[in-house]
């Protein structure tokens, strides 16, 4: 059964002002009948303002009267022809006027770290329209260059759970089409504890760890600190020398 506007109100008012039962209440405005108990004691929607169903044509005063002499009776909203067919809209979610500046880095974000993800589902975590999604794949946005990509968890356009759910319907859906996972998209889909767990990939190592790393062992100086084998040096013959001087001569 459909809500009345302003259930709570609602439920204020006819707390208030008629003698049916907590459950006939919550039944009628889709509340607990705890609840409904907690605003008859004030602990529940202090200052709300009660809403008046049947002068807002919600209710017929004849449902009341039959609650109240009936506490099984459930009470049933009045007919609204205009209501006959509506459907939920579809279509992006509505994204605050705070946070739309955040929506091409959410998007930058998401094409970069989850590729498997497409422009629709895209477009229903962030709330935004494909050819956005597309400007920002092809780069041909015009802030591109000043896009910094932000997890849109983080920026709370999204929850993580719906995040987690449409990144698994998205690796479904491409492995019923047959295409196989990088295994850098692999690592994106499995959990903390098994990440680590997984070998490091062999690396490129960069500049700064060329020159952190240690240099190699020199190979120890002679040690004079003994003083016999220090005066003990090899010595030159006094002939030879004498020779060397002549034939310098």
């Amino acid at each position: 059964m459909n809500k009345p506007l302003m259930a709570k109100a609602t439920a204020v008012w006819l707390v208030d002002n008629t003698t049916l039962s907590f459950k006939q209440v919550a039944d009628f405005c889709g509340m607990h009948e705890l609840e409904v108990q907690g605003i008859a004691d004030g602990d529940v929607a202090p200052g709300v303002k009660g809403f008046d169903p049947v002068a807002n044509n919600q209710l017929d005063a004849g449902e009341i009267e039959k609650g109240q002499k009936d506490p099984l009776y459930k009470l049933k909203l009045k007919f609204n022809a205009a209501a006959v067919g509506e459907e939920k809209r579809r279509g992006p979610r509505y994204t605050p006027l705070s946070k739309r500046q955040d929506r091409p880095a959410s998007i930058l974000w998401l094409v970069k770290f989850h590729p498997e993800l497409s422009d629709g589902a895209i477009g229903k975590l962030v709330g935004t329209t494909k050819p956005t999604i597309q400007a920002i794949r092809e780069r041909t946005h015009w802030n591109i260059n000043n896009i910094t990509p932000v997890d849109p968890v983080a920026l709370g356009l999204c929850k993580q759970s719906e995040l987690d759910v449409a990144v698994q319907a998205a690796v479904r859906r491409r492995a019923a089409e047959g295409i196989v996972m990088s295994d850098d998209e692999r690592r994106k889909l499995v959990s903390t504890e098994q990440s680590l767990g997984m070998p490091e990939e062999p690396k490129i190592p960069s500049g700064m760890e060329m020159f952190s790393r240690p240099e190699k062992e020199e190979k120890p100086a002679a040690d004079f600190s003994d003083a016999e084998s220090f005066f003990n040096l090899p010595q030159h013959d006094d002939d030879e020398d004498d020779e060397d001087d002549d034939l310098r001569r």
